[in-house]
Formats: C-alpha cells, sequence, structure tokens
C-alpha cells in the first residue's frame, strides 16, 4: 500500500524487452536506500516488485505485458523521469489516501491553465472510471494524491501547488501527456457493496 506522497522523481536508465514481459532499470537513491529484492516501489503509480537493487543507485523490476498496455509504462524510455514511492510502513503518517498502486486506466492532459504559483491540470477522464470520481474526492495520478477540483461528463481537474509542480513529473506533463489513473478503492467497494448481485 502507497499514500500518493511522492519521495522523489527518479530515471529510467534502462529497458529491455524479453519476450513478453520488460525489464526497466530506475534510478532513485532515495527509494533504494534501503531497498531490497521484494519490496514494492511505486512508479508513475504502479506497484513494482524490486528485482535487483545496483550499487548505482539503481533497481531493476520486471513489468509484465498487462501492466505495460494498461498503463504509461509502456511509453517509457530510457531517460524519461517517474515518480517514485516505496510502500508506506505501518507507523507512517497517511498524509495522502489510501493508495493500491493497482492503475484503473488512463488520461491525457488536455488543458493547463497557469496562475501566479499554482496550476489547474484538466484530465480526460475515461467513462469506465467516471462513476468513481467525486468533486473534492481523492484519485491518484501518476502516483501522486491529489484532490478533485473540478468535474465534467468525461473530464476532471486538480490543482497543482508549487510543491506538486517542482517534485513530481505532473509539473512536466504537457497537453497531449498520458497519465496513469487510480480510483478511490473506498468508492470501488461500496459499489460492489451496494450491487444487487452481491445483495
Amino acid at each position: 500500500m502507497f499514500t500518493g506522497i511522492v519521495e522523489e522523481m527518479g530515471e529510467v536508465v534502462g529497458k529491455d524487452y524479453l519476450g513478453d514481459f520488460a525489464r526497466l532499470a530506475i534510478r532513485g537513491p532515495l527509494v533504494t536506500s534501503d531497498a531490497r529484492h521484494g519490496d514494492s516501489i511505486a512508479v508513475n503509480g504502479v506497484c513494482l516488485t524490486v528485482v535487483e537493487v545496483r550499487s548505482d543507485g539503481a533497481f531493476t523490476t520486471d513489468v509484465i505485458g498487462e501492466t505495460l498496455d494498461r498503463s504509461s509504462l509502456g511509453r517509457l524510455g530510457v531517460g524519461s523521469r517517474v515518480n517514485l514511492e516505496r510502500a508506506a510502513a505501518v507507523n507512517s503518517r497517511l498524509g495522502g489516501h489510501i493508495v493500491q498502486g493497482h492503475v484503473d486506466g488512463t488520461g491525457h492532459v488536455i488543458a493547463r491553465t497557469s496562475s501566479e504559483r499554482w496550476e489547474v491540470v484538466r484530465i480526460a477522464l475515461p467513462t469506465a472510471l467516471s462513476r468513481y470520481v467525486v468533486e473534492k474526492g481523492s484519485i491518484t495520478i501518476d502516483g501522486v494524491s491529489l484532490t478533485v477540483s473540478g468535474l465534467g461528463h468525461d473530464w476532471f481537474e486538480v490543482s497543482l501547488i508549487p510543491t506538486t509542480l517542482n517534485l513530481t513529473t505532473l509539473g512536466q506533463a504537457e497537453v497531449g501527456a498520458l497519465v496513469n489513473l487510480e480510483v478511490d478503492i473506498i468508492a470501488k467497494y461500496v459499489e460492489r457493496l451496494l450491487s444487487p448481485e452481491t445483495g
């Protein structure tokens, strides 16, 4: 489990396709400082398993074809910047919201509106996910826990403060950029509990 509070921006330093999966090498000195084989690290909001921790501050991870297809990870190349977060410790503060690292779908940036110190970013919302998104609710974009500040039929908006703009990849996500989306898990559980099939 994660909280959507990005610890550092890392960099993809290697990508090899090995049959039906890819092995990524990602440099992130902070998240690898105590990482071990088998640990979980969220990469742009996708929970991945550490295969090897290297001496150069990088770790390797295997990404199966389904994950490459359902997330933006398939588009990463050497030099791509990524948001990194280690799995939450039981005794840590929940600074964002409960994030599983299981991407529900992708959206793309359709507009950015700058203010003096912050920006409003509008993102296209897949129809299948729209019922889980509410104004002032939580959503995860590329691993960043954010509050929905505006909502339409097929889009939503988030307001990014300087910290988010400076310390995550969302500060550089241009119009057209593909982003990973994870909706609030609580909404999905409520839907399931209220479904006639489960009654």
